[in-house]
């Protein structure tokens, strides 16, 4: 049984999910830089969950960083739980979704706005909720 508010099999996770976005959420998988429909949207609107739903980033938070994948500069509030990740040979912060466990990306501290943050997401991770 996981610690998050939302529970379901990984059966079921695939089931509503698909293969594809399963691979990355659940998975832990990566999309291919510059292929995500998010990267450069620029639509305003709440940046949600792609398996549960709960709003994770604001329209306005997001920024072009140049790496290939959606970034913002914050999360929303609680939304977002963070996690050391050496895999790869590397030592990073993954982000997962706090109500669903539900990986989203990475997140590196250097961001060009006041908070220094960049959140690399998969835009597989996400649905915008447009305004």
């Amino acid at each position: 049984m996981s610690n998050y508010p939302i529970h379901k099999t990984e059966e079921e996770w695939l089931e509503e999910l698909g293969p594809e976005r399963y691979r990355i959420l659940r998975e832990k998988g990566t999309e291919r830089p510059f292929s995500g429909k998010y990267n450069l949207t620029v639509d305003k609107g709440t940046y949600v969950c792609g398996a549960c739903k709960t709003p994770l980033f604001e329209s306005n938070s997001k920024f072009d960083s140049g790496c290939g994948w959606p970034s913002f500069d914050e999360s929303i509030d609680g939304a977002v739980e963070y996690i050391k990740d050496t895999s790869h040979g590397m030592l990073r912060t993954e982000i997962l979704c706090a109500t669903c466990g539900s990986h989203l990306g990475h997140v590196f501290n250097d961001g060009p706005t006041d908070s220094g943050q960049r959140y690399c997401v998969n835009s597989l991770s996400v649905d915008l909720d447009k305004e």
